[in-house]
């Protein structure tokens, strides 16, 4: 997907999208925040391990030693349970980008700390690896899912035309075309260090492309 025309000066964003379903009750005590965050932990280890169709909500349950019906109480089918792990991934690059953005690093920078800190997300966290999953699912989900790649490009896409602006790219590089390359590699790398090596060697894979990309882009 060709990313929209980036205006100069354009504060990059990572937007996310709520997607329409069913929800259960939006908890107010602690316990029952702390409750559902543990279920939705434990349903997104399982969807990244044995992925959707092979999860049940009473694999869930058991994972948390409740009934299923304190897990329905909160998510009121498996699909709203996907639905809440892929918006729980997706909400974790705007917190990402907050971070790096702290940093204050030039344009160039700050787009190859997120694809690191993403990096380093894909391997750690259950959240994302959950989410990944589910996105790959996305054909066996009977519901809406948020589409993949289209914020990541959008970002990249950002970045590198404020790159280019400041002399940090080579010439003969175009920010869109390049924004596309890293997001089909930065995705294809985990993908294949989820595949080979259940995601242990991401950071050393992704080391290498990386080096690849800054030797490309940089002027």
């Amino acid at each position: 997907m060709t990313p929209p025309p980036a205006t100069p000066g354009t504060s990059p964003t990572f937007a996310t999208k709520k997607v329409t379903t069913a929800r259960g009750p939006e908890p107010r005590q602690d316990r029952a925040v702390h409750t559902k965050a543990v279920v939705l932990k434990a349903a997104a280890r399982l969807f990244a391990t044995h992925g959707f169709r092979h999860t049940s909500v009473k694999d869930v349950a058991e994972a948390v030693e409740m009934t299923k019906g304190a897990v329905y109480f909160h998510y009121p089918s498996k699909e709203a349970l996907a639905v809440a792990v892929v918006e729980a991934h997706y909400a974790e690059w705007p917190k990402l980008l907050a971070k790096v953005q702290e940093l204050e690093l030039p344009p160039l920078e700050t787009a190859l700390a997120m694809l690191d800190g993403a990096a380093l997300a894909f391997r750690d966290s259950a959240i994302v690896q959950g989410g990944a999953r589910l996105q790959i699912e996305r054909p066996h989900i009977d519901t809406e899912l948020p589409t993949p790649y289209v914020e990541w490009t959008k970002l990249l896409h950002t970045l590198l035309v404020q790159a280019r602006e400041q002399g940090q790219l080579a010439d003969s590089t175009d920010p869109a075309a390049a924004a596309r390359a890293l997001v089909a590699s930065f995705f294809g790398v985990q993908h294949v260090s989820d595949v080979l090596a259940g995601r242990a060697d991401l950071e050393e894979r992704w080391t290498e492309t990386r080096a690849l990309f800054v030797a490309a882009l940089r002027r």
